[in-house]
Parts: structure tokens; C-alpha cells; sequence
């Protein structure tokens, strides 16, 4: 079989996006050069490592066994290439660490500056996830540390405590609800909510909860970002859903009323998680220990 790093990263990266266009893009290359660079593994193997299909790509027995192999190879060339790091100028370790749209907005900002600073040979490839697309990413290798929310089953895995991160409703002061002094998500779904975007990990969250729930939220505007939707929400656009860490620090102009969520699942923690803790490599162990 003939392959280099670049197959390796190329196939995790069509793996990790369920096509090739994407995966191509993630790794700096055409389609074009993507493609042909899969039909030469296939080849070199003389078996199918992709399935396609009309909606992308899953991986073959073959294929699901290649992607664990080329992750472990490319864990081990970068931890010889850390641990080398003395001699190697110019080298960066690189931590795969994906987590959900509150640990990004809430929680990483500043932890992950001072690590930075501190760390010079190390790059953190940051991506926000829903937490099961998380817990998929860890048990296929495709991350070295995820941050989920404790709502998820995560028994297969290592966990260790992050944050407390329980979701708060938001609301104008005028809204009819403000006469609660505590609600069930179920009792907000007949009025309007400001949204997040449909991309972010907590607004798919939030409407597979309404889904549950048998009705599909009433979103009238989608905000960016938990300010946009305080700001909206404040200016009496509708409800919304933050995380509480989101309403400490807000400091900018404009009045509503939180509620707290009489939910088991909005009284969250946020959970450090990764395969196994002991064999990450030495600079992820480096972010491990400074998130902790």
C-alpha cells in the first residue's frame, strides 16, 4: 500500500465532513486532486474505503479500519515531533479540540488565549459541534478533546468536569410570562423565540428539545451569538434561551427578565471528555491540564 500524510489527513478530513468536497477543502486541496488521491488508496488496497452516495460518503469496514490506523500514525508522528520540539525549530503541535456553542462563546475565550501565549509550539484546531457529533468525533479518533454537555451518554468514553453551564430563558420585561418566577421549556412553546443560528450546536439543540416535546419552535428572527439575541430579546423581539454565564456578563444597554429552566437538561454541566485521557499525546495533555 502507497500513501503519505497528506492521504492520511485528506481521508480523516472526508471522513470527519461526510464528503469529499469538504474534506477536500479542509485539507487545501481541489476536488479534483482529493478524488484522485482516494481512488489511488482504494486502489493501492484493491478495495472500496468509501461508500458514496447522494448525500456523501461513510466509510467501509476497510475504510472505518484505515481512518483508525491513520489517526494513530499521525498522533505518533506529531508526538515525535513534540517531543522534538527542542531541536525541530518552527515545529507547532496541533490539538483537535471540538466543543458546543457555549463553551466557545462562554468558557474558551480567555483559557484558550492564555494557553496560547504560553504554548507557543502549539495550535488548537477549535471547531464547535453539537455534543453528539462530539461523542461521534471521539469514538472514530477524530479529535483529541471534546467539551459536551453532561445531557449526553458519554459511559464509553473518559470524562472529567469542565463548567456548570445551566440555560436560562430570557424575555422582555413586558413579555406574559415575566409573572413566573420559574418555567418549563414546554410552557414557552406557544410564544415567538429570537434564535440562534441554525448552524449552532445550541439552536439544533434547543429545537430537537421542542421536537421532543411534539411542537417545533416559533422562531421569528436568528441571531449571531448570545449578545445578538440579549440585545434582540431586550428590545422586545421575542424569547430566548442563553446559557446564564451569557447574562453575568452582560454589560450592554437595554432591560429584560431570565428565568430559570424547571428542566433536567438546561441545569447542565459541561464535561471534558476524550477516549483515553492517558494516551493523548504531550501537548494535548499540555491543554488538558490548563482547561482543567
Amino acid at each position: 500500500m502507497h500513501f503519505d500524510f497528506i492521504d492520511l489527513r485528506l481521508f480523516l478530513n472526508v471522513l470527519e465532513a461526510g464528503n469529499i468536497t469538504a474534506g477536500a477543502t479542509h485539507s487545501h486541496l481541489s476536488l479534483a486532486s482529493a478524488s484522485a488521491r482516494i481512488r489511488a488508496l482504494e486502489a493501492s488496497l484493491d478495495t472500496p474505503l468509501l461508500e458514496r452516495g447522494r448525500r456523501g460518503v461513510t466509510p467501509t469496514p476497510a475504510g472505518k479500519a484505515l481512518g483508525q490506523h491513520a489517526r494513530l500514525i499521525l498522533q505518533q508522528v506529531e508526538r515525535m515531533q513534540f517531543d522534538l520540539a527542542d531541536y525541530a525549530k518552527g515545529f507547532k503541535g496541533r490539538v483537535r479540540l471540538l466543543c458546543n456553542t457555549s463553551t466557545l462563546s462562554e468558557h474558551l475565550p480567555e483559557l484558550l488565549a492564555d494557553f496560547l501565549v504560553t504554548h507557543p509550539n502549539i495550535d488548537i484546531d477549535l471547531e464547535e459541534q453539537p455534543s453528539l457529533r462530539i461523542l461521534h468525533a471521539m469514538r472514530h479518533g477524530t479529535a483529541d478533546i471534546g467539551i459536551i454537555s453532561d445531557a449526553m451518554d458519554a459511559s464509553d468514553l473518559q470524562t472529567r468536569p469542565f463548567r456548570d453551564d445551566p440555560l436560562t430563558l430570557i424575555l422582555p420585561v413586558d413579555h406574559p410570562l415575566c409573572s413566573f418566577t420559574s418555567i418549563r421549556f414546554t410552557q414557552t412553546l406557544d410564544h415567538e423565540f429570537v434564535g440562534m443560528s441554525a448552524s449552532s450546536a445550541l439552536g439544533i439543540y434547543l429545537e430537537e428539545q421542542a421536537l421532543h416535546a411534539g411542537k417545533r419552535l416559533r422562531i421569528r428572527v436568528r441571531a449571531e451569538g448570545f449578545d445578538g439575541v440579549i440585545r434582540m430579546v431586550a428590545h422586545g423581539a421575542g424569547l430566548g434561551i442563553v446559557p446564564q454565564a451569557a447574562v453575568n456578563r452582560w454589560q450592554g444597554s437595554g432591560t429584560f427578565k431570565a428565568l430559570r429552566l424547571d428542566d433536567s437538561w438546561a441545569d447542565r454541566r459541561l464535561l471534558l471528555c476524550a477516549a483515553d485521557f492517558d494516551t493523548l499525546p504531550g501537548y494535548a495533555k499540555a491543554l488538558l491540564k490548563h482547561l482543567e
